[in-house]
């Protein structure tokens, strides 16, 4: 119970949230829903990973259709422990062999630092254990994911990773050597 003079925020909301429109969304999906009859092994045994950002359609840039793939996404599109996680089941229990990383032009990370991490811990009292992995060259950072990925002990397919960069203003990729 809020002892503010000031009402609560859901006290004063008036229409519907962001999230009861996607769940009415949900709703109308559903009623035309039919089993496709798939199982979760992605039919192009490929796994892709990228950045959580809003202006990456994966699905429509790279020509893809429902159970093509195993998608993975986080800020940034960084290869973390938690992706090595879902590569590693993805791999083991569910069949795929390549891995494809698809970072972006114009990305957050970009514009932020490790100092985000401490300015969070001034403020929650609490250090978060991850790390922000910020960047400021997208193409060595592409880099490093494809050589985190090539290096993990727990991935059985290694031999088929590679790297882009996803122009957010044309929509190109644009491969990354990883030399």
């Amino acid at each position: 119970m809020s002892t503010s003079a000031h009402p609560s925020a859901d006290a004063i909301r008036t229409g519907p949230t962001v999230t009861d429109r996607l769940v009415e969304a949900n709703a109308r999906y559903a009623s035309d829903f039919t089993d496709p009859g798939m199982d979760a092994r992605p039919v192009l045994r490929v796994a892709v990973v990228a950045c959580m950002d809003a202006r990456l359609d994966l699905h429509a840039a790279l020509g893809l259709d429902l159970g093509d793939c195993h998608t993975i996404r986080n800020a940034g599109g960084v290869v973390t422990d938690d992706v090595i996680r879902s590569l590693t089941i993805s791999q083991r229990a569910l069949g795929t062999r390549s891995v494809m990383l698809v970072h972006h032009t114009n990305c957050g990370l970009e514009s932020l630092t490790e100092d985000f991490r401490h300015e969070l811990e001034d403020e929650v009292g609490q250090r978060p254990a991850w790390a922000v992995e910020a960047f400021r060259d997208v193409d060595q950072d592409v880099r490093q994911s494809m050589q985190r990925v090539r290096t993990s002990p727990f991935l059985l397919h290694s031999d088929d990773v590679r790297g882009f960069v996803f122009d957010v203003t044309t929509g190109l990729l644009r491969e990354i050597d990883p030399a």
